[in-house]
């Protein structure tokens, strides 16, 4: 194998392969990418054996071939080189030297017989627009379970119908639900599936290198889900389990309701958050005619107590919140207004973006704190 390829698009394929690769992994394959020159085309591959990614660029291919190398260093090294194209060769030992102006470096490999095997993408099941699927991940992530126990929880339900998608994420103390109506052509009946948090994650990072207006094509086999974005295709394995039962967790009414601007609310609760306990982050929302208080839970470094105006005019409840839940909400709302909807101070809230009628439905179920 030899090829010329430039180092702006080999830099750029590499970093978006190297997200895959474990840090620390004890299968030494896992950290190498597959590097395959074909045609005048190469293409690099990676894998967790959970996630797993291939992606390409233009190149001079003088002689066809693969291997692999640790991508890590690779890119790490690639990087430094100047912004002009470099030579990249395998050598007899499954070595491969890289050839840059004047540098000359040697990068040892691994024979690529020993590189994990990725299943094909079947057809298509349907095309989703990347700006809506990116946002709905957005609106999502954050919610999902990091306990490893709870592995139905580390991902979000997927779901696909012909007149638009729904995502949800819970950790069991909140839930993330955004509802999309844009068509998904091409979907031929309804599609469920558990969208692990990684992939999410490497799904964000192609959508900000893609066209606005891009479509992602979507296909699922029995373990494995597919997202092809241009000459990049992202495939993850499912996860096994049941997700639960959403919609009896969705409030289906409020006794109490107040719009506050996004920024104000965010802004306080960052403030006043300072002086909250470092592990339950507690802080107190006060929902008094005229007002709402924010105030921090006593702690050895001090209190904060802030107040916002606002158009409520019932009974006072105040009630206990986990700020970073609130917090995190607030980050992913683009809407200047949110709607602060309760029954009581045990029952679940729901925060929700002042929207415009056409816009996604975005719904944020918190469970109250007892502080």
């Amino acid at each position: 194998m030899e090829f010329t390829v430039s180092k702006i698009d080999l830099v750029r394929e590499l970093s978006l392969s190297q997200g895959v690769v474990e840090k620390k992994t004890t299968i030494p394959i896992l950290s190498n990418v597959l590097i395959e020159a074909h045609g005048e085309r190469v293409q690099l591959t990676a894998t967790d054996l959970e996630l797993g990614i291939r992606c390409s660029c233009p190149a001079t291919v003088s002689r066809e071939g693969a291997g692999t190398v640790p991508v890590r260093r690779l890119l790490d090294y690639t990087r430094l080189l100047p912004d002009v194209d470099l030579t990249i060769k395998l050598l007899d030992n499954h070595w491969v030297s890289l050839q840059c102006g004047r540098s000359r470096t040697r990068i040892a490999g691994i024979s690529r017989e020993s590189f994990p095997e990725l299943p094909e993408m079947p057809p298509v099941l349907a095309e989703i627009p990347i700006g809506t699927l990116a946002s709905m991940i957005g609106k999502t992530i954050f919610a999902i379970s990091s306990e490893e126990s709870r592995f139905t929880l580390n991902g979000a339900l997927l779901f696909l119908k012909s007149s638009g998608m729904i995502m949800v994420s819970t950790d069991g103390h909140r839930l993330a639900y955004v509802e999309s109506s844009a068509e998904i052509p091409g979907l031929a009946s309804p599609y469920r599936a558990l969208l692990p948090k990684k992939a999410m994650g490497e799904i964000l990072k192609l959508a900000q290198e893609a066209r606005a207006d891009a479509m992602v094509k979507f296909s699922g086999d029995e373990n494995h889900l597919f997202f092809q974005i241009g000459d990049r295709l992202l495939l993850s394995r499912k996860l096994t389990g049941s997700f639960p039962d959403y919609e009896r967790v969705l409030p289906k009414e409020h006794r109490h309701s107040v719009t506050l601007s996004k920024d104000e609310v965010r802004g306080t609760i960052e403030r006043v958050a300072q002086f909250a306990d470092e592990r339950s982050r507690a802080v107190r929302l006060q929902f008094a005619p005229g007002e709402v208080k924010v105030f921090s839970s006593i702690s050895e470094t001090g209190e904060s107590e802030e107040s916002i105006p606002a158009e409520y005019d019932d009974t006072t409840v105040e009630i206990g919140f986990n700020a970073q839940y609130l917090l995190e909400f607030l980050r992913a709302v683009s809407e200047e207004q949110v709607t602060f909807s309760f029954k009581d101070p045990l029952s679940a809230a729901e925060v929700r973006p002042v929207t415009a009628p056409d816009a996604c439905q975005y719904r944020y179920v918190v469970m109250p704190m007892r502080i």
